[in-house]
């Protein structure tokens, strides 16, 4: 209860909404605030609409493109900073705004600019800098982002970014999800948990691929699914074949690539098959 929480790509509003819903269900507390801006104005008029049909009275939804023009800003004219920031971002967009962003009146591009034509990090490095510092009192800012696998792994810039996030010790886990998940792509995506307030130099990697509902158009995680991932996070240890709690040493023997079969074996061992006995 009491947490600011915060979508910069949010869509209808969705997300933001079964977040509060959570509060509501552990807490049985209506005290959160939802904070969301989106690009496309019907979209952003659903939003709108929905928070107002759901009852989510204490809202603020803006119209306008994240990147290129923040408008979640405090009185100073500052990013607002948020207690959790949670978003499903356009996967690999192009012209997210790449020629104003090293000019970024915020700052939000110093740990290096993203690829032209890939918007990932752009909307990742956004968030980080919307959540709430750290200290030993508070818990500071938490941050659940959908990506797609190239956020792990592509080199160049990106893989300049996601070596400097990793080195400030901000990421926590990631968790590899099921392909055909979500609407209108078949590729599968992972979620990366970040969080200002670490205590400990570890990220837990999940390989919750291969654990779904499988439908003729759509995957789908079941009940029993989400559980186990909630569980296995919670614990933070590993699980054979499913998940690993990796050290940064190890992160930086692997060059700092973050893809999930580096870290959780999944290798199923096969029968040795004599080729002499089929041959006969």
């Amino acid at each position: 209860p009491g947490d600011s929480i915060c979508d910069p790509a949010c869509g209808s509003g969705s997300l933001l909404m079964k977040c509060g819903r959570k509060v509501l269900a552990n807490h049985g507390s209506k005290q959160y605030a939802l904070y969301g801006q989106e690009a496309i104005g019907s979209t952003w008029s659903l939003a709108k609409m929905n928070m107002f049909l759901h009852g989510e009275d204490n809202h603020k939804i803006e119209w306008g493109d994240t990147i290129r023009n923040p408008k979640l800003l405090d009185k100073n004219g500052d990013l607002m900073l948020f207690d959790i920031v949670t978003a499903n971002p356009p996967f690999s967009l192009d012209k997210w705004g790449h020629g104003d962003a090293a000019n970024d009146k915020f700052g939000r591009f110093k740990r290096g600019l993203p690829p032209k034509t890939k918007g990932d990090y752009a909307f990742i490095l956004h968030m980080i800098e919307t959540l709430k510092p750290g200290s030993s009192s508070m818990h500071g800012g938490r941050m659940g982002v959908v990506v797609p696998h190239g956020v792990l792994f592509r080199g160049s810039s990106e893989g300049k970014i996601r070596k400097q996030l990793i080195d400030e010790n901000l990421l926590d886990a990631v968790i590899g999800l099921p392909e055909k998940l979500f609407y209108g792509t078949g590729i599968p995506a992972a979620v990366l948990v970040f969080k200002k307030n670490k205590d400990n130099e570890r990220v837990l990697f999940i390989d919750a691929s291969r654990e779904f509902k499988s439908g003729k158009n759509q995957n789908q995680l079941s009940a029993e699914n989400i559980q186990k991932i909630v569980d296995v996070y919670r614990a933070r240890e590993s699980v054979d074949k499913y998940a690993y709690l990796a050290t940064l040493e190890e992160i930086q023997e692997n060059d700092y690539n973050l893809n999930i079969p580096r870290y959780v074996d999944t290798f199923e061992e096969e029968e040795e098959i004599d080729l002499m006995a089929v041959r006969a």
